[in-house]
């Protein structure tokens, strides 16, 4: 998986690229936990991302937490495979997914 990280102020983008599961969730943790404390904002691009498991959930979860009572966070781009899991699992309804 490539991340791509693009920063503005207390905002940042991240763009994904290839497959959010059990090997790469890590390595996006681990990118979050650095930048985190510091945003208002975070911004998924999930238009090269072509595949999210139940570890890349969880990640994407953890850093939602993290940002509620600020700006929060927004999905954008995602593909109708990632769309029909986070529909699944309900987070559909929890995160906030532009079309």
């Amino acid at each position: 998986m490539t991340i791509t990280e693009n920063r503005n102020g207390d905002s940042l983008t991240i763009a994904l690229e290839g497959r959010l599961e059990t090997s790469t969730a890590p390595e996006l943790d681990a990118a979050l936990q650095k930048v985190l404390p510091g945003l208002d904002e975070l911004i998924f691009d999930f238009e090269k991302l072509d595949y999210v498991s139940s570890a890349g959930l969880r990640v994407l979860l953890s850093a939602h937490k993290a940002l509620m009572g600020k700006k929060g966070m927004i999905i954008r781009n995602a593909n109708e495979l990632i769309l029909e899991v986070f529909e699944v699992t309900g987070f559909d309804s929890l995160l906030t997914i532009e079309k």
